[in-house]
C-alpha cells in the first residue's frame, strides 16, 4: 500500500484539476487548496518511497521552506517577484499575509521537474545541465500558474502593463523572482542528492513513473485547460508560454520515452535463427 499511495494521491490531484474548470466561487477555492495539496502529498510520498526519510525532509525544507521565506519577503517588501497581495481570506490559514498552502505549491511544482530533468541529465558530470532544467522547467510551470491563479482573483499585481504579451499584468519581475529562487532550490536540493543518494545510486534505479507522469499532465494538460476549458482570454496566451518553457524538458522527454531500446554492442539475440 506505500508503494501505491504516490499514484493514489497523484490520481487524486488529477482528478480534482479535472474538476476546477467544472466549479466556481467558494468551491473552486477548496478544490484549489484541494489540488496543492494532493499534488504536494505525492510528491513527497513519492521521495519518500523512492529516496527515503532524510532526502524527502531536505526537499520539503528546502521547497516549502524556501517558497514560504521568499513569500514572506516577497509580500511585504516587493522582493524578488514584485509588488502583490494575496487574497488571504480565499485560501485557507496564512501567515504574515501568505496562505500556508503557497508553500506547498513549490513543493508539487518543483519535486516532478526535478525527477525529469535528473532523467534528462544523468550522471555527476551534468549538474549544471540538471539545475538549468530544474530551474527553467520550474519557471514554466509557473507561466502556467500565474495567470491561471491571478485570472481566479487568488493574488494581485500592483503593476499590471510590464509583462509578456497578452498577460501584461503579470511583470517580468516575477519570473525574475521565480528564476532566481528556483535556480536557488535546484542548487540545494543537488546538494542533498549528491550527499544522501551518491551511495545508492548505483543499486537501485528510481523508479520515477508518478512524478513523470504528472510533468506530463502538468505541461500537456494545461495547456489544453488554459486554450479550452478556463474563460479567461489570457490564458490563451500562458497556454503558449508554459507549453514552449516545460516543452525544453518535455519534448527530449517524450523522445526519450518513445525511442526504442537499442541493443547494447556485444549483445546476442537469445532466439534461434530458423
Amino acid at each position: 500500500m506505500t508503494s501505491r499511495l504516490p499514484l493514489i494521491l497523484a490520481c487524486a490531484a488529477v482528478a480534482a484539476q479535472i474538476v476546477y474548470p467544472l466549479v466556481h466561487g467558494g468551491i473552486r477555492d477548496v478544490v484549489t487548496v484541494l489540488v496543492v495539496a494532493l499534488l504536494a502529498a505525492a510528491s513527497i510520498t513519492h521521495a519518500a518511497v523512492t529516496r527515503g526519510a532524510r532526502w524527502t525532509v531536505g526537499l520539503v525544507v528546502v521547497t516549502a521552506g524556501l517558497g514560504l521565506c521568499s513569500e514572506v519577503v516577497g509580500t511585504a517588501t516587493g522582493f524578488p517577484y514584485g509588488c502583490y497581495d494575496y487574497s488571504v481570506d480565499r485560501l485557507g490559514p496564512a501567515l504574515a499575509g501568505v496562505p500556508l498552502v503557497v508553500p506547498f505549491a513549490w513543493t508539487a511544482g518543483f519535486y516532478p521537474v526535478w525527477c525529469v530533468a535528473s532523467v534528462l541529465a544523468r550522471g555527476p558530470r551534468r549538474r549544471l545541465t540538471r539545475i538549468a532544467l530544474t530551474t527553467i522547467g520550474v519557471v514554466g510551470w509557473d507561466l502556467y500558474l500565474d495567470p491561471q491563479m491571478v485570472a481566479d482573483g487568488q493574488w494581485h499585481w500592483c503593476v499590471t502593463d510590464a509583462g509578456l504579451p497578452g498577460i501584461e499584468h503579470i511583470p517580468l519581475t516575477n519570473y525574475a523572482g521565480w528564476f532566481v529562487v528556483a535556480a536557488v532550490m535546484a542548487v540545494a536540493v543537488d546538494r542533498i542528492d549528491r550527499r544522501l543518494d551518491a551511495g545508492h545510486r548505483h543499486r537501485h534505479r528510481h523508479r520515477d513513473g508518478v512524478p513523470i507522469g504528472l510533468f506530463l499532465w502538468t505541461w500537456l494538460g494545461s495547456a489544453l485547460a488554459h486554450s479550452v476549458f478556463l474563460g479567461a482570454p489570457e490564458l490563451r496566451y500562458s497556454a503558449i508560454y508554459g507549453w514552449l518553457a516545460m516543452g525544453i524538458l518535455g519534448v527530449p522527454l517524450l523522445v526519450s520515452l518513445l525511442r526504442p531500446r537499442v541493443r547494447r554492442p556485444g549483445t546476442h539475440d537469445t532466439h534461434p535463427h530458423t
